[in-house]
């Protein structure tokens, strides 16, 4: 279970990459940008299909699992993007940002998960870093107004913790499932461009090498790595380290010029790691323990 969490892991610290990346893209629309990359993604998932063992007998894929992977991965997006032509782009974040809370509260209704007090601790303090993160340590102005948008990144939050909390149901589905959310993705993405938006392509081979990037990694194999990492892993500590993904963006962007280290982000930092940290505390201090007790033996 520790190497698929860790492996689940690898797509948070990949979607560190997701701001970076989509800033170097230049002026390509979202749905536009969103068909580009994961076109790319289903790429991803068809190269990996050339190195996997074939199972022995095919997997009959229930009907249910369709829905809930391209409601996942599309409808996220798509709600996503309406909420930022609807509302103030920080407070609508932060709404959304509330999907890793909503996967450790929700993992308790999970066959053979047990929420422990740890797991909400530290999922909570990852939220109150990334409100450091998102506001820069200012505040919020919830405005009635926006009410629509607000909603709508409410609907992300819940459509994100929904399939990941949906697809442990599933454990038999293999994660290769994955490359076909990426394509019908892409192909409602791209009927969206053209139904909601002018087409602006890349303008610099470095915008375009920033759009190859995102597909390869935050908007192609993070999708795969979480998928499994869900499906195998400890699901409320990936919920609860989740948060990493705001604070690693942050610091990702400090490194490449386009932020400012801060006292608000090392006040994010510290309340991420340690809500991470307390998260994972039977993960982490329950092997240590053990191996401590079979040393004595």
């Amino acid at each position: 279970m520790g190497r698929a969490t860790l492996i689940g892991f690898s797509a948070v610290a990949m979607w560190a990459l997701l701001a970076l990346l989509t800033d170097a893209s230049g002026r390509v629309p979202p749905f536009l940008l969103s068909a580009i990359t994961f076109a790319i993604g289903t790429g991803v998932g068809l190269v990996a299909r050339l190195f996997m063992t074939a199972p022995a007998a095919p997997v009959k894929i229930p009907p249910q699992v369709w829905v809930i992977g391209i409601a996942g991965l599309f409808g996220y997006h798509f709600f996503y993007f309406t909420a930022l032509r609807n509302a103030p782009a920080v407070e609508a974040s932060l709404i959304a940002y509330l999907w890793p809370l909503l996967i450790v509260l929700g993992s308790a209704m999970m066959p053979g998960e047990q929420l422990r007090w740890n797991h909400v601790a530290g999922a909570l303090l990852g939220l109150a870093g990334t409100f450091l993160i998102v506001t820069k340590g200012g505040g919020l102005a919830f405005e009635s107004r926006y009410l629509f948008g607000y909603a709508m990144a409410g609907v992300c939050a819940f459509l994100w913790s929904g399939y990941s909390l949906l697809s442990r149901r599933f454990p038999a589905v293999p994660t290769s499932i994955v490359t076909w959310f990426c394509a019908a993705t892409s192909l409602l993405s791209l009927a969206c461009h053209l139904a909601l938006e002018q087409t602006v392509l890349p303008e610099t081979a470095g915008q375009w090498l920033a759009i190859l990037g995102l597909g390869l990694m935050p908007v192609g194999a993070a999708f795969y790595a979480w998928d499994h990492g869900v499906k195998r892993g400890n699901i409320q500590v990936l919920g609860a380290a989740s948060y990493a993904a705001p604070l690693l963006s942050t610091l990702v962007l400090i490194v490449a010029g386009f932020a400012e280290p801060s006292l608000s982000i090392i006040a994010a930092c510290l309340l991420i790691t340690g809500g991470a940290v307390l998260a994972a505390k039977s993960l982490l201090f329950g092997k240590a323990a053990s191996k401590k007790a079979e040393a004595r033996a």
